[in-house]
């Protein structure tokens, strides 16, 4: 794809792209863990473990893999303990990335259309950007639970089109892994990955997007706004 792209409207992921929420996220983990009477485990590996939602977040963190399914009853319970701990530490240590206000406050002046598009329950992402000052900026947030399916599936980034009145090819997703550019390639967006975040240890550049950044400060230079 040659840059700069013209687009109308970015969708931000939050966790490993707006913010860093691994220490916070780590914290509520290992409060569940001993809760259940388990050992606790490192904050570097459960960043590998976040991406696809708060419900895949607890059941890797019970059975250790990352598609496999714990009994039923024990995940309920683990769940709502992750949840009752994960709301006491919320924004403790979690904070923007470098640049990442910076490069909110560049796309929104420019004239862009911004929504917050993440796999975490809405419980937790509201807070979160209030909390970092971000909220003001995004015209639209869409997290886990706001619609029946999320990232990978296309159906956010659709939905975020039909709200802003905009085609899909007229949209750039930003994230920090393979859920952010699969849904992008599957609703026909432009997928741009950060260099940093949490995927799984998988360098960006083999994530297969469009383009790499290392802050969100530089995605202003990759867009052109698109007036139609």
């Amino acid at each position: 794809m040659n840059f700069p792209i013209p687009v109308r409207a970015v969708a931000l992921d939050l966790d490993g792209t707006l913010l860093h929420t691994a220490p916070d996220l780590a914290d509520a983990a290992n409060r569940m863990l001993l809760a259940l009477g388990r050992p606790t485990l490192p904050e570097a590996l459960v960043m590998t473990y976040v991406g696809n939602g708060a419900a895949r977040l607890v059941k890797r963190l019970l059975t250790g893999e990352m598609e496999a399914e714990p009994d039923a009853a024990a995940f309920e319970q683990a769940q709502d303990l992750f949840f009752e701990h994960y709301a006491e530490v919320l924004t403790r240590r979690s904070a923007p990335y470098p640049g990442a206000m910076e490069g909110v406050k560049q796309l929104h002046a420019v004239g862009y259309k911004l929504a917050c598009i993440t796999n975490k329950p809405e419980r937790f992402t509201l807070p979160l950007l209030q909390a970092m000052d971000m909220l003001p900026y995004f015209s639209l947030v869409l997290s886990g639970d706001s619609l029946p399916r999320k990232k990978p599936d296309p159906l956010p980034l659709l939905h975020m089109a039909e709200m802003f009145g905009v085609s899909p090819a007229q949209m750039v997703m930003i994230g920090d892994s393979s859920a952010d550019v699969d849904a992008a390639r599957a609703a026909g967006c432009a997928a741009i990955a950060v260099s940093y975040g949490y995927n799984r240890g998988q360098p960006a550049d083999m994530l297969g997007a469009d383009a790499v950044i290392d802050s969100l400060q530089e995605a202003a230079f990759l867009l052109t706004c698109d007036p139609r």
